[in-house]
This record gives C-alpha cells, structure tokens and sequence, in this order.
C-alpha cells in the first residue's frame, strides 16, 4: 500500500562505483561534472568516457585516475557491452534518447544528463564528512535547490563529525545483548547529543 503523502518516490542507494563498470557519453562540461562528482566520491571508479571531443580541462582532471579511459570517437553500440551503469552528457538528444533505448533492453541503469523523464536514477548533491555522507535530491525538479541543502548541510554539520562515528562504532560494538538492546542503547547516546545543542 502506498502511502499517498510521499511524493518524491526514488529509493536512495549508495553504490560502490569501483565495483562497477561506467561508461560516461560525452567529453564537454557536463561530461566533466559528471566525472568529477563520480570520482569526488568514488576516486577509484573505473569510468570510460566516449565523446567525439574531450575538452582539455577534462583531460587535466582525469589524469590523475590512472583507471579513468578517455576515447576521442564517435560512441559505438558495442561500448555498451559489459557495462553496469551509463551516463549520457552530450547536446545530442537523439544520440541520448537512441543510447536510452538500447540500455533499456540491456537493462543497463541509464542517466541522461538534464532530461529527467529518461533517467533510470539521478546523481544527488552529496555532503560529506569523513565517513558520513548524505544524498540530497530533489526528484529531478532543481539541482539548485539541492546544492543549496549541500551548502547549508556542509555547513552545520562540524568538520570532526568523524571522531564522533568512531566514538559510537566503539559504543555499538561494546554493548552486549540483541539487536534491540543494541537500539535503544544507542538512541539513548545519539539523543542525549542532540539534547545538549
């Protein structure tokens, strides 16, 4: 049963991208800052990006992913073979909507850059500190108001929020009993933290 109020349906996931094999269509800005958020986050992501022009500042940037391959050419239907995921970045719309249709008879996961209605996921605003990390979406409607979350989130949330995960793995991992005992242990800890602000 669907709850009516939820409006924003998409289940997040985190994915480890250095498992994965991604091929990234398009060599221009966009093509840059879809590569740049996949290896901000996953710096060991084995991407391959295809475009008919790989703009220098994304050559600079990707020269330091020894795993990143970068090929000047036309894309091919065969450089969808063995992938697991595909971004597409161009300003072809019907090189993305002809590339859609075919990783959706593969079931190949697809994103489309700036046409969310072809999207099989989208890449979030992405906050993070130390092992902390939060996804922002805001369902395809305006990456602006999801790097404005970034922003304000990045900003509250203290740099040495890291010492306070270990401190609780450390509690999590001391606490005897079942997994409920475990639970309300440390909602009692997490809720005494926030209590003090």
């Amino acid at each position: 049963m669907q709850n009516p109020s939820i409006k924003n349906r998409l289940f997040p996931v985190f994915l480890k991208l250095e498992e994965l094999n991604v091929l990234l269509v398009g060599g221009g800005n966009v093509g840059l800052e879809k590569l740049s958020a996949m290896l901000n986050n996953s710096p060991d992501a084995k991407v391959t990006v295809v475009g008919t022009f790989i703009r220098p500042e994304l050559r600079e940037y990707a020269k330091d992913f020894p795993q990143v391959i970068l090929e000047e050419r036309n894309f091919e239907n065969s450089d969808l073979n063995e992938r697991d995921l595909v971004i597409l970045a161009t300003d072809n719309p019907d090189l993305h909507a002809s590339i859609k249709r075919i990783t959706a008879e593969r079931h190949i996961l697809c994103n489309v850059a700036d046409t969310p209605a072809l999207c099989d996921f989208y890449l979030g605003s992405i906050v993070q500190k130390g092992d902390l990390k939060i996804g922002i979406s805001t369902n395809g409607k305006s990456p602006t108001m999801a790097k404005r979350m970034r922003e304000f989130l990045d900003d509250i949330i203290p740099d040495d929020i890291q010492n306070l995960l270990e401190n609780l793995r450390e509690i999590r991992k001391s606490i005897k009993g079942d997994f409920q005992e475990k639970i309300r242990v440390l909602n009692e800890v997490t809720e005494s933290m926030i209590n003090k602000k």
